[in-house]
């Protein structure tokens, strides 16, 4: 999974993104500071995993993984080359899902810049958000406009497959002109499918990261801009997840031992990033199975609904094309029975098919033949 952290400049993305990462991307008190996307892999926390590693001591252990990727500040004009907008556009094409910081917080010593790099103006989360949101509908716009051409071209034979393409996407750019993200967009799934044959920038969901200041972040409801940011994510059935970029640095610069009071402190149970994880496995409808042995303890991303032959193949495609069947306990079974064998001896040891659907936590055996 990849997940992009964009924004306006000066909002917290480079800090939040050096805090989630310890990658020591610069951060600095001025546009464009991050002019390469940085990028760093995190390790997605799970108990689960670590118990299978307690029982196994394997010799191997791999969690799952997310990338995150700082990409430049944006600014108005973007989507025809302002700033660094080709960068930011071509950049966030790359991720599955956008991880958007909007700055919820005042402090005259920080710039907020929206359109004129070299003035500030007043914190405006709700036109922040417009902005970057509208960078993103015009670019997808030019693009939709293209495929509408194209597909009206192919259609004078009268191809009727052509035909349907190019009404449904005339019914989207109608709605992009509305300046409306294409992931409001509503349709049938046979005209989701096709529009998502090209890759929109506003299509991807969302998080919204409500970057604030530490004596809010823990009472985020009483923050005026956090509501205004609260209220937009649930129009548009996007995640909002209320940080404090600069107090995620400081947990990140503590010793393991001291964070949790760190958080205690704040009035948090959890650090931004496991958070943050949690939002995006919600947001892309993810969960994990596991797998465990002397040799391995692993944990497997996949779609929730995800049968059990296309999990195996996440491991290998021989597993798939030979699929035969597949062991599964639930993690909670096994952690309450203590062991494999105590599981076995209990009959808790499922024997599944090709049409069983996979849940969270499964721990699988698969058995196939090539």
């Amino acid at each position: 999974m990849k997940l992009g952290i964009v924004g306006l400049p000066n909002v917290g993305k480079s800090t939040l993104f050096n805090a989630i990462t310890n990658a020591g991307a610069e951060s600095a008190n001025y546009p464009f500071c991050t002019i390469e996307p940085n990028v760093g892999m995190v390790t997605v926390p799970d108990s689960r995993l670590d118990y299978l590693a307690e029982m196994y001591h394997p010799k191997k252990y791999t969690p799952a993984v997310i990338e995150f990727v700082d990409i430049a500040g944006l600014v108005k004009g973007a989507s025809k080359g302002a700033g660094l907008g080709n960068q930011f556009l071509g950049n966030i094409r790359n991720t599955d899902a956008i991880v958007h910081v909007v700055r919820c917080f005042d402090d005259d010593n920080i710039m907020h810049v929206v359109e004129d790099a070299s003035k500030a103006v007043p914190v405006d989360p709700a036109g922040d958000i417009e902005c970057i949101n509208l960078e993103l509908i015009l670019a997808d716009s030019e693009m939709v406009e293209r495929r509408i051409d194209r597909a009206k071209k192919n259609a004078k034979g009268g191809d009727k497959k052509f035909l349907k393409e190019a009404e449904v996407l005339e019914g989207l750019l109608a709605w992009l002109d509305q300046g409306k993200p294409a992931r409001t967009y509503s349709c049938g799934p046979d005209e989701m499918a096709l529009i998502r044959q090209s890759d929109l920038l506003s299509l991807k969901p969302v998080i919204y990261a409500a970057n604030m200041d530490e004596s809010g972040v823990s009472a985020p409801e009483s923050n005026p801009y956090f509501q205004t940011v609260a209220a937009i994510a649930k129009d548009e059935g996007s995640q909002v997840l209320p940080i404090c970029a600069r107090s995620e640095q400081e947990i990140a610069e503590l010793p393991p031992e001291d964070r949790a009071m760190f958080l205690e402190e704040l009035g948090l149970q959890q650090s931004g990033l496991d958070r943050l994880i949690q939002c995006s496995y919600t947001l892309l409808g993810l969960i994990s199975f596991l797998t465990g042995g002397a040799d391995e303890v692993r944990a497997w991303t996949i779609t929730r609904g995800t049968k059990a032959p296309q999990a195996a193949g996440k491991i290998h495609t021989d597993f798939e094309r030979g699929f035969i069947r597949a062991e599964v306990i639930a993690f909670d079974d096994l952690k309450a029975l203590g062991s494999m064998q105590a599981a076995r001896e209990k009959g808790r040891i499922r024997s599944e098919g090709k049409e069983y659907v996979m849940k969270d936590g499964d721990i699988v055996n698969f058995l196939f033949n090539v």
